[in-house]
Protein backbone atom coordinates (compact mmCIF):
# COMPACT_ATOMS: atom_id res chain seq x y z
CA UNK A 1 0.00 0.00 0.00
CA UNK A 2 1.42 3.17 -0.99
CA UNK A 3 0.66 5.62 1.98
CA UNK A 4 -0.08 9.61 0.19
CA UNK A 5 0.54 12.79 2.24
CA UNK A 6 -1.77 15.68 0.89
CA UNK A 7 -1.02 18.98 2.16
CA UNK A 8 -1.30 22.45 1.31
CA UNK A 9 -1.45 25.65 3.00
CA UNK A 10 -4.81 27.35 3.71
CA UNK A 11 -7.15 27.78 0.94
CA UNK A 12 -4.91 26.11 -1.47
CA UNK A 13 -7.49 23.47 -2.75
CA UNK A 14 -7.05 20.41 -0.64
CA UNK A 15 -10.30 19.92 -0.08
CA UNK A 16 -10.98 19.71 -3.99
CA UNK A 17 -8.15 17.24 -4.42
CA UNK A 18 -9.75 14.91 -1.68
CA UNK A 19 -13.03 14.75 -2.91
CA UNK A 20 -11.32 13.93 -6.16
CA UNK A 21 -9.71 11.10 -4.60
CA UNK A 22 -12.72 9.61 -3.17
CA UNK A 23 -14.43 9.53 -6.08
CA UNK A 24 -11.38 7.67 -7.52
CA UNK A 25 -12.08 4.93 -4.63
CA UNK A 26 -9.01 5.78 -2.54
CA UNK A 27 -9.84 6.44 0.89
CA UNK A 28 -8.62 9.71 2.68
CA UNK A 29 -8.35 10.48 6.28
CA UNK A 30 -9.32 14.49 7.21
CA UNK A 31 -6.76 15.66 9.74
CA UNK A 32 -9.09 18.42 9.92
CA UNK A 33 -12.17 16.95 10.50
CA UNK A 34 -10.87 14.79 13.13
CA UNK A 35 -9.35 17.98 15.11
CA UNK A 36 -12.97 18.89 14.71
CA UNK A 37 -14.34 15.76 16.47
CA UNK A 38 -11.64 15.75 18.92
CA UNK A 39 -12.83 19.55 19.94
CA UNK A 40 -15.83 18.17 20.76
CA UNK A 41 -14.84 15.22 22.56
CA UNK A 42 -11.51 14.12 24.44
CA UNK A 43 -9.49 17.31 23.86
CA UNK A 44 -11.68 19.27 25.67
CA UNK A 45 -10.37 19.06 29.22
CA UNK A 46 -6.74 18.99 27.99
CA UNK A 47 -7.20 21.96 25.97
CA UNK A 48 -9.33 23.78 29.17
CA UNK A 49 -6.02 22.78 31.70
CA UNK A 50 -3.92 24.51 29.37
CA UNK A 51 -5.82 27.29 27.81
CA UNK A 52 -8.36 28.22 30.58
CA UNK A 53 -11.47 29.92 29.22
CA UNK A 54 -11.20 28.14 25.91
CA UNK A 55 -14.26 25.82 26.29
CA UNK A 56 -17.71 25.92 26.62
CA UNK A 57 -20.67 23.23 27.05
CA UNK A 58 -18.74 20.48 26.73
CA UNK A 59 -16.28 21.91 23.45
CA UNK A 60 -14.12 24.06 22.57
CA UNK A 61 -14.83 27.49 21.65
CA UNK A 62 -12.75 27.99 18.55
CA UNK A 63 -13.11 31.69 18.65
CA UNK A 64 -12.09 32.17 22.07
CA UNK A 65 -8.92 29.39 21.24
CA UNK A 66 -8.09 31.87 18.14
CA UNK A 67 -8.22 34.40 20.47
CA UNK A 68 -5.90 32.99 22.96
CA UNK A 69 -3.01 32.26 20.56
CA UNK A 70 -3.52 35.43 19.18
CA UNK A 71 -2.98 36.67 22.33
CA UNK A 72 -0.06 34.28 22.84
CA UNK A 73 1.39 32.78 19.58
CA UNK A 74 3.63 30.54 21.59
CA UNK A 75 0.65 28.70 23.30
CA UNK A 76 0.55 26.79 19.17
CA UNK A 77 3.13 24.60 20.36
CA UNK A 78 1.29 23.82 23.51
CA UNK A 79 -1.74 23.02 21.12
CA UNK A 80 0.00 21.12 19.09
CA UNK A 81 1.40 19.02 21.31
CA UNK A 82 -2.21 18.04 22.61
CA UNK A 83 -3.93 17.41 19.18
CA UNK A 84 -0.99 16.02 17.36
CA UNK A 85 -1.00 12.58 18.67
CA UNK A 86 -4.28 11.91 19.63
CA UNK A 87 -3.99 13.13 15.55
CA UNK A 88 -2.02 10.37 15.16
CA UNK A 89 -3.37 7.77 16.69
CA UNK A 90 -6.42 8.08 14.71
CA UNK A 91 -4.68 8.09 11.57
CA UNK A 92 -2.56 4.67 12.39
CA UNK A 93 -6.68 3.38 12.63
CA UNK A 94 -7.45 4.30 9.51
CA UNK A 95 -4.32 3.29 7.77
CA UNK A 96 -4.39 -0.49 9.19
CA UNK A 97 -8.21 -0.32 8.16
CA UNK A 98 -7.23 0.70 4.73
CA UNK A 99 -4.73 -1.81 4.95
CA UNK A 100 -7.07 -4.51 6.15
CA UNK A 101 -9.03 -4.13 3.35
CA UNK A 102 -6.69 -4.10 0.69
CA UNK A 103 -6.41 -0.90 -0.53
CA UNK A 104 -3.74 0.35 -2.67
CA UNK A 105 -3.71 3.73 -2.10
CA UNK A 106 -4.34 5.39 0.80
CA UNK A 107 -4.15 9.22 1.84
CA UNK A 108 -3.66 11.28 4.75
CA UNK A 109 -4.54 14.86 3.83
CA UNK A 110 -2.81 16.96 6.72
CA UNK A 111 -2.20 20.60 6.32
CA UNK A 112 0.75 21.04 8.72
CA UNK A 113 2.45 17.82 6.85
CA UNK A 114 5.80 19.20 6.51
CA UNK A 115 5.76 21.81 9.59
CA UNK A 116 5.19 18.50 11.63
CA UNK A 117 7.55 15.93 9.71
CA UNK A 118 4.57 13.89 8.51
CA UNK A 119 6.07 13.73 5.00
CA UNK A 120 8.61 11.53 6.69
CA UNK A 121 5.84 9.07 7.65
CA UNK A 122 4.15 8.91 3.92
CA UNK A 123 5.56 6.96 1.21
CA UNK A 124 4.96 10.25 -1.39
CA UNK A 125 3.57 13.75 -0.93
CA UNK A 126 1.02 15.60 -3.62
CA UNK A 127 0.77 19.14 -2.84
CA UNK A 128 -1.92 21.50 -3.70
CA UNK A 129 -0.67 24.86 -5.00
CA UNK A 130 -1.42 28.30 -6.32
CA UNK A 131 -0.02 31.71 -6.53
CA UNK A 132 -0.49 33.89 -2.92
CA UNK A 133 -2.94 36.83 -4.57
CA UNK A 134 -5.25 33.22 -5.29
CA UNK A 135 -4.70 31.58 -1.88
CA UNK A 136 -5.66 35.41 -0.65
CA UNK A 137 -8.49 35.49 -2.26
CA UNK A 138 -10.25 32.45 -1.26
CA UNK A 139 -9.52 32.32 2.18
CA UNK A 140 -10.45 36.14 2.83
CA UNK A 141 -14.36 34.91 1.50
CA UNK A 142 -14.33 32.21 4.20
CA UNK A 143 -16.84 33.15 7.45
CA UNK A 144 -15.08 35.28 10.08
CA UNK A 145 -11.98 35.01 8.10
CA UNK A 146 -10.19 38.44 8.28
CA UNK A 147 -6.52 39.79 7.07
CA UNK A 148 -5.35 40.00 10.59
CA UNK A 149 -6.59 35.98 11.32
CA UNK A 150 -5.13 35.04 8.40
CA UNK A 151 -1.64 36.39 8.20
CA UNK A 152 -1.46 35.43 11.96
CA UNK A 153 -2.33 31.77 10.33
CA UNK A 154 -0.05 31.87 7.44
CA UNK A 155 2.78 32.88 9.51
CA UNK A 156 2.25 29.29 10.94
CA UNK A 157 2.71 27.60 7.76
CA UNK A 158 5.86 26.84 5.74
CA UNK A 159 6.10 29.21 2.51
CA UNK A 160 4.89 27.52 -0.39
CA UNK A 161 7.81 27.74 -2.10
CA UNK A 162 9.54 25.98 0.35
CA UNK A 163 6.63 23.18 0.08
CA UNK A 164 7.04 23.03 -3.48
CA UNK A 165 10.89 21.95 -2.87
CA UNK A 166 10.40 19.55 -0.75
CA UNK A 167 6.77 17.67 -2.69
CA UNK A 168 6.77 14.56 -4.28
CA UNK A 169 4.16 16.11 -6.90
CA UNK A 170 3.12 19.58 -6.90
CA UNK A 171 -0.72 19.98 -8.52
CA UNK A 172 -1.70 23.73 -9.72
CA UNK A 173 -5.09 24.54 -8.03
CA UNK A 174 -5.18 27.89 -9.76
CA UNK A 175 -5.85 26.52 -12.73
CA UNK A 176 -9.53 25.65 -14.00
CA UNK A 177 -10.66 22.69 -11.91
CA UNK A 178 -10.98 20.32 -15.15
CA UNK A 179 -6.68 21.64 -15.32
CA UNK A 180 -6.67 20.65 -11.52
CA UNK A 181 -8.33 17.18 -11.89
CA UNK A 182 -6.40 15.76 -15.33
CA UNK A 183 -2.93 16.77 -13.00
CA UNK A 184 -4.11 15.19 -9.84
CA UNK A 185 -5.39 11.73 -11.95
CA UNK A 186 -2.39 12.06 -13.77
CA UNK A 187 -0.61 11.46 -10.70
CA UNK A 188 -2.39 9.09 -9.08
CA UNK A 189 -2.32 7.11 -12.40
CA UNK A 190 1.46 6.98 -11.86
CA UNK A 191 1.37 5.55 -8.58
CA UNK A 192 -0.95 2.66 -9.30
CA UNK A 193 0.94 -0.07 -9.01
CA UNK A 194 3.82 0.85 -6.91
CA UNK A 195 4.92 -0.52 -3.49
CA UNK A 196 4.98 1.28 -0.69
CA UNK A 197 7.27 1.21 2.68
CA UNK A 198 6.12 3.67 5.02
CA UNK A 199 3.11 1.31 6.55
CA UNK A 200 5.43 -1.48 7.47
CA UNK A 201 7.90 1.13 8.44
CA UNK A 202 6.06 3.18 10.53
CA UNK A 203 2.72 2.29 11.13
CA UNK A 204 2.16 -1.50 11.77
Amino acid sequence: MVIIGLTGSMAMGKSTLAARLRERGIPVFDADAEVHKLYAGVAVPLIEAAFPGTTADSKVDRQRLSAALAKEPSGFKRLEAIVHPLVRAVEREFLHQAHEQGATLAVLEIPLLFETGGDRLVDVTVLASAPADIQRERALQRPGMTPEKLDLLLSRQARDTDKRAKASFVVDTGLSLPATLVSLDTIIDRLVGREGAAFALHWA
